[in-house]
């Protein structure tokens, strides 16, 4: 991945909001193994404020406050639930229900470490989802959080039998095949292997809805990555 490769959905005084590609650390890790988005978006403004994180392979939309007002104004709506957040996503197979809302407890799992895991005796955690484009093998799902559990969508996915398309964790981890959902397919004849429309992580934070700190309705979008629209596209095809 190219260094500093992130793009700049928008910016004010305020606030800078960033479209995180898959791959890169939201904030630095233990290791300091590489250089993480808060640290690209420290060195081109100084000082710059963590406000909520993405996983390292999910991509997408992600807010870094530029002053402490801001910061805990976003800070407080997030924790308030008065953001609305939104992503993309690939599943594995056809979700059962064309939308619906996934009500299930989420906790720690008792012997993997950083993995999460649906339990009576977790907490309240709430994801909506609504299936764009299908077929039996892959779907692209709209999900709508409404809590903010660590790999909340990524567990609640595995939960109702249609894990995220390559996630190591919770899925296969398997990449997503163009002879998977097109009729017909047959591999180049200067092709021995067939390549993959998506080898990451198939999860982008698409939305986010808010107020800022001024009363101003904000309404942000990070495009969907292209390797998703090509796949929507075969989708479409059936």
């Amino acid at each position: 991945m190219a260094k500093n490769k992130y793009d700049i959905i928008f910016e004010n005084d305020d606030f800078v909001a960033i479209n995180k590609p898959s791959g890169m650390l939201t904030i630095p890790d233990r290791e300091q193994t590489e250089k993480s988005l808060k640290e690209f978006l420290t060195d081109k403004y100084g000082t710059i404020f963590i406000v909520h994180r993405l996983d390292k392979d999910t991509s997408g939309l992600i807010l870094f406050a530029k002053t402490e007002a801001t910061h805990k104004h976003l800070c407080k709506i997030f924790e308030e639930r008065r953001v609305q957040k939104f992503y993309l996503g690939i599943v594995v197979g056809e979700p059962a229900q064309k939308n619906g809302m996934i009500d299930a407890p989420i906790t720690d799992h008792l012997t993997r470490k950083g993995i999460m895991t649906v339990h009576r005796s977790g907490k309240e955690s709430q994801t909506g989802y609504e299936v764009l484009e299908s077929n039996p093998n892959f779907s692209m799902v709209s999900f709508q959080l409404f809590t903010g559990r660590t790999h909340q969508i990524r567990v609640h996915s595995k939960h109702i039998g249609n894990p995220i398309a390559c996630d190591p964790l919770y899925g296969d981890g398997k990449s997503v095949l163009l002879s998977a959902v097109k009729k017909n397919y047959k591999l180049g004849k200067h092709d021995e292997d067939e390549r993959a429309i998506i080898s990451r992580l198939a999860l982008h934070s698409f939305k986010l809805n808010f107020e800022d700190m001024h009363g101003v309705l904000m309404d942000l979008t990070a495009p969907a990555p292209k390797e998703f629209r090509a796949l929507m596209q075969q989708l479409k095809k059936g």
